[in-house]
């Protein structure tokens, strides 16, 4: 089970003093962990839940790994819930990049916590409008290959030259720049 206390220090020790909109994220995630009862529950909705995400590149370093949300419309990176069965919190993200994308990852261990997003999420059925406190992880693909799940679209392989023509927000962009700057590809 993922304890808050372990999650905090990984944030804590996250370096991204060069991304303002990640630092204020950084404060809000830290804050909902120290507040928080059930910070990983996806059925807290005020001030919203933790949720991870993988930014997975390419074999080749040159390409990023995108998923059309189905629901949210977008090409994001793929991500989502921590689940009971989730050891440790990059589990959530790892666990969530296969299942979404079919993505063949390196077995690396502990990947890299590389940029923090805390965003919306629109009303639907049941959930109100909440925010999602995220926690972005570095993989690395050992193939091109990938599959495409339910929860998506479509998946791509995307090369920073493309980001406009995929409408990549700009969190995206910003970990991205992390990564390719910080010698991780």
């Amino acid at each position: 089970m993922i304890e808050s206390v372990s999650v905090s220090a990984l944030v804590e020790s996250a370096q991204m003093a060069d991304d303002g909109e990640a630092q204020k994220s950084r404060e809000l995630i830290l804050m909902l962990l120290g507040e928080s009862l059930q910070p990983f529950s996806r059925f807290q909705f005020t001030p919203g839940h933790i949720t991870c995400t993988g930014l997975v590149l390419s074999p080749d370093a040159r390409r990023v790994l995108l998923v059309h949300h189905r629901r949210l419309d977008r090409w994001l990176l793929p991500g989502g819930h921590v689940e009971l069965e989730d050891v440790d919190i990059w589990d959530t993200a790892r666990r969530e990049v296969i299942e979404e994308t079919g993505a063949h990852l390196a077995p690396d261990g502990r990947p890299a916590l590389i940029s923090l997003d805390v965003h919306g999420i629109p009303p639907r059925r049941s959930e109100p409008y909440h925010l999602h406190h995220d926690l972005v992880f570095f993989f690395r693909a050992i193939q091109d290959t990938f599959e495409v799940s339910e929860e998506c679209r479509a998946v791509a392989w995307c090369a920073p030259e493309e980001f406009d023509r995929y409408a990549v927000p700009g969190n995206v962009r910003r970990a991205w720049a992390r990564v390719s700057t910080k010698g991780y590809s």
